[in-house]
């Protein structure tokens, strides 16, 4: 999947690019851990800003996760 930064994203595409549920997505709006705008009038509509998505992604990246080896070592 590719994310334009500038791009507005709806909940529900990134859950399922994710693989999660809409609540894991709209938990970490509301603790602030993924940024988000509010469109139209009372509640609104959230969006999800391609750079913001971007950037939670790499706050949830573990340690290793970019050098991860096998479990038997390498051969």
């Amino acid at each position: 999947m590719q994310v334009e930064p500038t791009r507005l994203y709806r909940v529900k595409f990134l859950a399922e690019a994710l693989d999660v549920s809409l609540t894991t997505i709209y938990r970490a709006v509301e603790s602030g851990a993924l940024r988000a705008v509010r469109v139209g009038t009372g509640k609104g509509a959230v969006r999800i800003p391609g750079d913001a998505f971007l950037e939670y992604l790499a706050a949830c990246e573990t340690p290793g996760a970019k050098t991860a080896q096998p479990a038997g070592g390498v051969r």
